[in-house]
């Protein structure tokens, strides 16, 4: 690259907000993991690692970072989104506070230490003692953390040291996780890569493997509960759980547990896949839309029905309010759908259209995927309270398309020759939108149906 190009890509980097530079850091890093190719990878990477630990810091792989080794078992329990983090997560732009603190106040002899201990395994090549020397600083930085949440004169003024409430708030989640590590890694090792079933066998087999006294901390529980979900093929199953260990549905009985977490834990991944799937369609993304809404669908009717939940109670108002907010964001787009359709189909006069004119590709591809979400909506309409304006809008969409599209084809075998192309084009649409709507077969049969129009009415101005 010029040195032009350096800079500019330089100076975009710059101007990402830091939890942007860290997730590109680490998508980068995965993709040279993967064994892609590795050029672009490795030298956005350098620039990234300029911006991110300053020009004059040596440079040098986060594999071999002191602070990415430190956090490294809290891999499994980061966030990435702006969306607020839920017991057993812990917000990944909370680490490089925490790791200037332990290295400025908490343990900054030990994590000197560490330094000069991976500086030493760089130039030997010797690993061996490398595990041991992390797991040491881990329980040091345990105990730092213990120390400066115990309730005293100057607490306050210690956790501000540190970094704002959010900060403070996941500190102490790191300790926690530092402090159960064996154990968090003993039951990530019981778990079976995956659940697709998580039945009374599975349950019983998952509550026996968390049945050890330094996961049952309430600080901890509800990361061990979070092990179990990245396993579950469906992770709102978690519920059962909690179920099972109050012997009861009943919300009172099932909060009344440590276990109860579950269900806030389920409701707070539902409340934020309900607002990212909300961001989507007002961007007009639906690449990911079906599997989303199968996850929100599956997710609202499993806590409907295996949970007895009160209306009134702050967990039946939670799931009141996803269902609520699910159905507007669906219902408004579901409503402009018919509108968008029409524009497009609608049979002009000759007269009124002019020449050269076109059907907007761009709008095509946007309301075939259109077409398609609400054909999806269909399915889960029930459960997410859009049954009646789907069935409805859905029914209208077959009726107008049908109609719409044996007319274009009609006008094909006749009209003015100038607006012919913009005719063909409206029939391509169409037919586009019969295929997502009634099948490939009937949209192959009016694709043919076009055809013959088109060579009928060549035959016949042949003829004349």
């Amino acid at each position: 690259m010029s040195q032009t190009s350096i800079e500019r890509l330089r100076d975009y980097l710059v101007q990402l907000p830091p939890q942007s530079q860290a997730l590109l850091m680490r998508e980068f890093e995965r993709a040279i993991e993967r064994g892609e190719d590795a050029t672009v990878a490795t030298f956005v990477l350098e620039q990234l690692r300029k911006i991110v630990r300053g020009a004059n810091e040596e440079l040098r792989p986060r594999a071999d970072d002191p602070a990415r080794l430190l956090f490294r078992p809290l891999e499994p329990f980061l966030a990435e989104s702006n969306y607020p983090v839920r017991p057993g997560q812990i917000r990944r732009t909370s680490l490089p506070p925490v790791w200037q603190w332990l290295i400025r106040d908490g343990a900054t002899d030990q994590a000197r230490e560490f330094e000069a201990a991976l500086a030493r395994t760089r130039d030997t090549g010797a690993t061996s003692d490398l595990e041991a020397a992390v797991r040491k600083l881990q329980l040091v930085a345990a105990d730092a953390i213990s120390k400066i949440g115990t309730p005293s004169g100057d607490r306050q003024r210690s956790l501000a040291r540190v970094g704002p409430p959010e900060v403070v708030e996941d500190l102490l989640s790191i300790g926690a996780v530092f402090q159960a590590r064996e154990a968090l890694d003993t039951l990530n090792g019981r778990l079976p890569s995956y659940l697709r079933i998580f039945a009374d066998p599975q349950i019983a087999a998952v509550g026996a493997s968390l049945n050890v006294p330094s996961l049952q901390r309430p600080q901890v529980l509800p990361f061990a509960l979070s092990l179990v979900m990245h396993r579950l093929t469906a992770p709102w199953q978690i519920i059962r759980l909690a179920i099972k260990m109050a012997a009861s549905d009943d919300e009172i009985r099932v909060a009344a547990t440590p276990y109860g977490v579950a269900v806030t834990i389920v409701l707070h991944d539902l409340s934020c896949l309900a607002a990212s799937l909300r961001m989507d369609i007002k961007r007009g993304h639906f690449d990911n839309f079906a599997e989303h809404l199968k996850t929100l669908h599956d997710g609202v009717r499993g806590l409907r029905t295996e949970l007895d939940l009160r209306n009134d109670s702050a967990w039946g108002r939670q799931l009141t309010s996803i269902r609520s907010d699910i159905s507007n964001a669906l219902q408004s787009e579901i409503d402009r759908v018919p509108g968008r359709v029409r524009r497009l189909l609608r049979q002009r006069p000759d007269k009124d259209i002019p020449t050269g004119a076109k059907v907007d590709a761009s709008e095509v591809d946007e309301t075939t995927a259109l077409i398609d979400f609400v054909a999806v909506c269909r399915t889960y309409a029930s459960e997410l309270a859009i049954n009646e304006v789907t069935l409805r809008t859905y029914s209208d969409l077959q009726q107008y398309v049908e109609h719409s599209t044996e007319a274009l084809v009609q006008s094909l075998r006749g009209g003015d020759t100038k607006t012919r192309a913009y005719r063909q084009m409206q029939v391509a649409a169409a037919i586009r939108f019969c295929d997502v709507l009634f099948g490939h077969d009937y949209a192959s049969l009016m694709s043919r149906a076009a055809e013959n129009a088109l060579t009928g009415e060549r035959k016949s101005s042949r003829g004349g």
